[in-house]
């Protein structure tokens, strides 16, 4: 029996919903079925035998319809199993500010405070420009010293969505 799989997201400037073609794109040349839908367009969780969701992270927090979907719409996965993932700027990072980037993760957990357990949970870096922030963001971004650009590790993302799609070949 082929398993389906949604890849959801919630995106802020796009940056989340390209990683998330990219994933399930690589789910696919790896043979898993996959359904990549914006999380505000997913009626049905009915359909699918695992999800990997992701969102776009501000001010250390998923957006507010990626929270939801989480917290309600898969609340209950039972056996299926989900994967995470967020999309923030610790490639923008330099120094010491490199290091807070580690402990970004604990915390966006905590704040999605899902009642069940994923199967994993990865940050990605996105895409940061001056507009996505405000002028008092754009001034802390230059003090920290950061760097605008993409920030996107492809490489990465790739090897992580073959992990899912081999997890599932077992499951």
């Amino acid at each position: 029996m082929a398993m389906t799989v949604l890849v959801g997201y919630a995106t802020a400037h796009g940056s989340t919903r390209e990683i998330a073609h990219r994933i399930a794109s690589r789910m696919r040349t790896e043979g898993v079925e996959v359904d990549v839908r914006a999380l505000e367009a997913v009626a049905d969780m009915n359909g699918y035998d695992a999800f990997v969701v992701g969102s776009a992270v501000h001010d250390q927090k998923w957006l507010p319809e990626a929270r939801s979907f989480v917290r309600q719409g898969i609340a209950a996965p039972g056996s299926r199993p989900v994967w995470l993932f967020s999309v923030g700027m610790p490639g923008a990072l330099r120094g010491p500010w490199k290091r807070l980037m580690y402990k970004e993760v604990p915390v966006i957990e905590a704040d999605l405070a899902v009642p069940f357990t994923p199967r994993g949970h990865r940050l990605f870096s996105g895409v940061i420009r001056p507009e996505h922030l405000s002028r008092r963001g754009r001034l802390m971004f230059r003090l920290m010293g950061c760097r605008y650009g993409d920030h996107r590790d492809w490489s990465e993302i790739d090897g992580w969505a073959e992990q899912i799609a081999g997890a599932l070949a077992h499951h």
